[in-house]
């Protein structure tokens, strides 16, 4: 499967995802046709190991949506606790995205 590129122009939403008592601000961009094509998320301290796993993260999300990876599969994918909510900031921003897609 190739990699579908974003147009050079594009509108970017911001959300604010807390988890652990870390604040995450988290860009979302999106193709011209609505659906999630890139994610940044950022701690608030950078310089950070948390900040530096936040950014790397959002990369992964980012090429695997290019890719055509679901983020319904990608939230299923990582850990969760004995009430089912993510256990990371990663799958806590999921989780968001996927209830902003329904």
């Amino acid at each position: 499967m190739s990699r579908e590129r974003l147009p050079n122009c594009r509108p970017c939403e911001t959300i604010d995802v807390v988890h652990g008592g870390i604040v995450y601000t988290a860009g979302i961009g999106r193709y011209d046709d609505g659906r999630i094509a890139e994610v940044f998320l950022n701690a608030a301290k950078s310089g950070t190991a948390v900040q530096a796993i936040a950014h790397d993260s959002a990369v992964l999300i980012s090429f695997a949506l290019q890719y055509g990876a679901p983020v319904e599969a990608m939230r299923a994918a990582l850990a969760r606790d004995a009430d089912g909510a993510a256990t990371g900031p990663v799958g806590a921003l999921l989780d968001l995205l996927a209830e902003g897609d329904r």
